[in-house]
Formats: C-alpha cells, sequence, structure tokens
C-alpha cells in the first residue's frame, strides 16, 4: 500500500481515516477538498482538478482523499490500493450535521483555508441519495478495476477500527522485525 485513494459518501469519514491511515503509514495525505476549494468556497476548474491530480498519481507514494466523480479515474487508475468507506447513510447523515455544529464558523483541517463548514439541504439530499445514485456505478467501477490492485470496502466504523487497528499492527511487527 503506496498509493491509494479513498472515497465514500460526504460525512463516511474520508478525511479522518485518510490522516490516520498517513500517520500510521507514513504516507503524505492530500485531501481533494483542501486544494479544490479556494476561500469563500470558490471551486477550482475541472482542467485545474485534473492538472493537479495527475501531478500528485506521479508522486512514489501517497493518501489522496475525495471523491470528485468527473476526476475519479485519475486516482483510480494510478492506485495500488482503493479503499472505498460504504457507510451507512444515517450515520452519514449525521456526522455531516455533526461536523457542521463542531466546526461551525470555522474551517475545519481538511478543507481549503477560508471555507467555513456550511450546510444545504442539497448536501444532505445528496448523502441520504448516494447509496442509490453514486454507490452502484462505484461498485461496478472498482469491480473493473480490482485486477491488479487492492479493493477494500469497510461497510461499518467497527470495521473502519478493526482495519486501522490491523494495519498498525502490523507496522509495530515490522518495526520489531527491523531491529
Amino acid at each position: 500500500m503506496q498509493k491509494i485513494a479513498i472515497i465514500g459518501s460526504g460525512g463516511s469519514g474520508k478525511s479522518t481515516f485518510a490522516r490516520r491511515l498517513g500517520e500510521l503509514l507514513q504516507i503524505e495525505v492530500y485531501h481533494l477538498d483542501a486544494l479544490f476549494w479556494k476561500p469563500g468556497w470558490v471551486g477550482v476548474s475541472k482542467q485545474e482538478q485534473r492538472l493537479v491530480q495527475n501531478e500528485l498519481v506521479e508522486k512514489e507514494k501517497w493518501i489522496i482523499d475525495g471523491n470528485y466523480g468527473g476526476t475519479m479515474d485519475i486516482r483510480l487508475n494510478k492506485a495500488d490500493t482503493i479503499i472505498f468507506l460504504d457507510i451507512p447513510r444515517i450515520i452519514c447523515a449525521y456526522r455531516v450535521i455533526k461536523r457542521w455544529i463542531q466546526y461551525r464558523n470555522t474551517t475545519r483541517p481538511d478543507m481549503g483555508e477560508g471555507c467555513e463548514e456550511r450546510i444545504s439541504i442539497e448536501f444532505l439530499k445528496w448523502v441520504w441519495e448516494y447509496p442509490k445514485t453514486k454507490k452502484p456505478k462505484i461498485l461496478k467501477k472498482l469491480d473493473l478495476l480490482s485486477k491488479g490492485r487492492e479493493v477494500i470496502i469497510l461497510k461499518s466504523s467497527k470495521e473502519v477500527e478493526q482495519f486501522l487497528s490491523k494495519i498498525n499492527d502490523s507496522q509495530l511487527l515490522f518495526a520489531e522485525k527491523s531491529k
């Protein structure tokens, strides 16, 4: 695992998971929201998104979290590991609301500078409909990409914690063997 793409619904925990995984594996994490939103929630063009991602995926190691369906193939095709956080929509919606309360009037760590936390009915609707509108296409894509790369689907907070614990244990074991 050296080139890792993390995808999933809003509120699935992509950024937190990416940060924790990056710490365990000592791999730099790139949050697409931080790269693609300028102050005041001004989005960058698709052309700039492609340019930035094409540069990132050429690095030796990376963890990139975010969806951005129009440019997702750039990351997925270069990743050796794809992790899909397939968390239930009720949990995702709850986390989006909780995040909004927690970071209200501030910018969260994985967001572009000058983008104060916000919430909208449209975004909550997107999160709620994600299992019907986005997930089937993603699963189809992951099935096609599963040859030649590891595809990991984590379906609950418990599975996420077990996965991170397993990575931690293997890192500790590797460190012990290296002594």
